[in-house]
């Protein structure tokens, strides 16, 4: 009797320590801290928007004049692009003077197609300061890229001189940056020139005198552009095209 009274008591006893804990852990639960929730992650930084200027509406020559060169090509607005028809030297399209556009600190971006031929089938000319210069793509028997003037030397001569291939009939981006102390091109995103011109005489062929001072040409070859865009560079981007002095 004695013993079953013992196990009795035992039992009540664990019993009550159970009850015990459980009431403890509920007053800790409501008392407490509040239960850590995971940490967010930092937002991302939102990119900022590139803001770009149309220079052709794909459908008119409206913005661009076309200059007499004397020997060029008819030059007509078709199927999206602006076409130049082979001519007995340049053909091209020359921005209207009443139209804006930087001297320096943008990028211009646009496609370039080689439809027949066997010479440049995109000659840019740009501003730079004060003058002008001209990214030439598949110059010289159809290979050399490169800027002219230099120095005095046209792109077949001058360091930026380089060789690449082009297909015909298919469409190159092309883009050109500008800030007073550097000039750097692309083709298909693939950097192709990058100047330092601080010390540099920067001028053009006399040519395209009258690309000045934003046109596009073409030498003996037809040739399609479209998607003739610009845009200005912020502060951050005009620093960190820089020159790197040594």
């Amino acid at each position: 009797m004695l013993g079953h009274f013992q196990s009795l008591k035992q039992k009540n006893m664990k019993t009550s320590l159970l009850l015990w804990c459980a009431l403890l852990a509920n007053v800790a639960f409501l008392y407490g801290a509040e239960p850590a929730t995971p940490a967010k992650e930092p937002a991302k930084p939102t990119a900022a928007k590139v803001e770009w200027t149309s220079l052709f509406d794909g459908k008119t020559l409206t913005n661009w004049t076309v200059p007499n060169f004397g020997t060029q090509g008819e030059v007509e607005a078709k199927d999206g692009a602006i076409q130049l028809a082979f001519g007995d030297g340049c053909t091209g399209v020359t921005l209207d003077k009443k139209v804006e556009f930087p001297k320096d600190s943008f990028e211009i971006e646009l496609q370039a197609m080689r439809v027949d031929g066997s010479d440049f089938f995109c000659g840019l000319t740009f501003p730079v300061n004060k003058n002008h210069a001209t990214f030439v793509v598949g110059g010289w028997g159809g290979t050399v890229v490169g800027i002219s003037n230099i120095n005095g030397q046209d792109a077949a001569n001058n360091d930026t001189a380089t060789f690449m291939e082009f297909k015909t009939k298919q469409w190159y981006k092309i883009r050109v940056r500008v800030i007073p102390e550097r000039i750097t091109t692309w083709i298909d995103d693939k950097e192709v020139n990058d100047v330092d011109i601080r010390k540099l005489e920067i001028d053009v062929r006399p040519e395209v005198e009258l690309s000045k001072p934003l046109g596009i040409t073409a030498w003996k070859t037809t040739a399609s552009i479209k998607d003739i865009k610009y845009r200005k560079l912020s502060d951050a981007e005009k620093k960190a095209a820089l020159p790197k002095d040594e």
